[in-house]
């Protein structure tokens, strides 16, 4: 073994750590902050590691800080799709799951597969990244209390509760917009990307927040279907011998925010962009479901944004998207 491999199991309050070196393997927990972090470099170097290739799982941003902290300090870190690591534990045929466990797994995982190492976002994409979240948070929590409003024979407490929460809410989404826009306007990277992204009928400056905070490098896509991948949208076709032949759908392995960012703009783009408008024709031509067109201009919506991020062009209708 090169390099000793750390596989990391996140929590909201702790990790747990996996060192495997050439000649052990051994486990320790640490608290999720500061500290923990500080505490990780001073139980690797009493072990005599001085770099590691750390693995962590996607699953959400309680790892991003450690993750980040460990590349700045010159590791390599890897955040790996969980359905990958839950593969690779049903194949070493796994019946129990504790945190120790998890860490070894994800830990014989990063040793066998070698995965990619991952870059962290510059400062000001995590910043934005972090503004872009926070306003999805806020927008699931304010949908959430419409829909409570609607339970019939609702008490008019209760509604006029749910009524000041929301008004609440959008006054929170209001400032978190002026905020991002200051924010991108602020870097000028970010904002040449944001109005080459809005030349697209159909992504306006939100959904140009969305990709730019959720794709914070688009050159580390060798191609655009990489890209489609990373966002779920693959079709998943479903084939066996010839009796089962069911229909496709879209694979949903990959980032739900971006995948969901896209729903609406691919309904707009479906009326008010040439280049789009032409596919649903067809599709719909072909007998295709509605839910089956927007799946496709949700996945073309992003070959443009591929398409026009690396080559700094804004969008010509008179080109289709690109491959």
């Amino acid at each position: 073994m090169d390099q000793a491999i750390l596989g990391i199991d996140i929590a909201k309050a702790t990790f747990h750590a996996a060192l495997l070196t050439a000649d052990s393997a051994t486990n320790k927990s640490f608290p999720n902050n500061a500290k923990g972090f500080t505490q990780l470099e001073h139980w690797l170097r009493n072990r005599k590691v001085d770099r590691v290739h750390a693995c962590i799982e996607a699953t959400g941003s309680y790892g991003e800080a450690l993750a980040v902290h460990l590349a700045e300090t010159g590791h390599t870190v890897s955040i790996v799709n969980p359905a990958r690591i839950k593969g690779f534990a049903i194949s070493e045929l796994q019946r129990n799951k504790t945190d120790n466990i998890d860490a070894g797994v994800i830990a014989r995982f990063c040793k066998a597969l070698q995965p990619p190492a991952w870059t962290p976002p510059p400062p000001a994409v995590r910043e934005l990244q972090a503004l872009v979240r926070r306003r999805q948070n806020l927008q699931a929590t304010r949908q959430r209390e419409l829909n409570r409003r609607q339970v019939p024979g609702l008490p008019a407490s209760v509604e006029r509760s749910v009524e000041g929460l929301v008004k609440f809410l959008d006054a929170e989404i209001d400032q978190l917009d002026e905020l991002i826009r200051k924010h991108i306007d602020q870097h000028p990277d970010l904002r040449n990307q944001t109005q080459l992204l809005t030349t697209i009928p159909g992504i306006g400056e939100a959904t140009a927040a969305v990709i730019l905070s959720e794709i914070p490098d688009i050159s580390q896509f060798r191609n655009v279907k990489q890209l489609v991948a990373f966002a779920g949208l693959s079709p998943r076709q479903h084939t066996s011998g010839s009796s089962i032949h069911r229909k496709s759908t879209l694979s949903k392995v990959g980032n739900p925010r971006l995948r969901s960012a896209l729903f609406f703009p691919a309904i707009v783009a479906m009326t008010h962009n040439p280049v789009l408008q032409r596919a649903a024709r067809r599709l719909r031509a072909a007998g295709k479901s509605k839910m089956v067109v927007i799946g496709m201009l949700m996945r073309k919506l992003l070959h443009l944004a591929y398409g026009i991020l690396r080559s700094g062009q804004p969008f010509d209708p008179a080109f289709g998207p690109a491959q």
